[in-house]
């Protein structure tokens, strides 16, 4: 159950981290070994542990991945809005999981080339899993070049399992 919410924290955040082009455009990431720790925010946080994953990546595999979230945010949102508020990125959101529509605000911030951090609130109605709203919190830094071994879009997950994203996309089926 735990990693069933994870993963619908970590699906919605593509969706609120990707979204058809505007006049502002997302910053890259620097290349090299990203860490990346996501987690529920609010009170939850201290319930649920966090997950942490190590990510290579070069400049053309971010683009991919950027590509490949605004593709699933035409899919499963009616809204995405993007604006710059200071130095802050908020996007407010309302996308469909399965038959709930998640309503939700993120904010981005950071230099993208030494670290970032992602904060998102969502509601859900009806309900998704039991939970009318959740919270969620990316923090990500930059820890220096690939691992020997390691190639663009290499994923380590905390608990070991790997894989690589464009491998990973290459195996979706075609978007209609």
């Amino acid at each position: 159950m735990t990693f069933r919410l994870r993963f619908i924290a970590a699906a919605t955040a593509a969706c609120l981290l990707a979204g058809p082009a505007f006049a502002i455009d997302y910053p890259a990431r620097k290349a090299g070994l990203w860490e990346i720790q996501t987690g529920e925010g609010g009170a939850a946080a201290a319930k649920t542990p966090g997950q942490t994953i190590q990510q290579c990546i070069d400049a053309a595999t971010d683009r991919a991945m950027r590509e490949m979230g605004q593709g699933m945010g035409k899919d499963m949102c009616s809204k995405q809005d993007l604006r710059l508020e200071g130095v802050k990125l908020v996007i407010d959101s309302v996308c469909k999981i399965g038959p709930t529509t998640a309503t939700s605000r993120a904010v981005m911030s950071g230099d993208f080339s030494s670290a970032y951090r992602v904060e998102s609130k969502s509601t859900y109605s009806p309900p998704l899993m039991g939970r009318t709203e959740g919270t969620s919190v990316i923090d990500a830094k930059w820890v220096g070049p690939c691992k020997p071994g390691q190639k663009p879009g290499d994923m380590v997950m905390g608990n070991g399992m790997k894989m690589n994203m464009l491998d990973a996309m290459a195996k979706m089926p075609p978007r209609k």
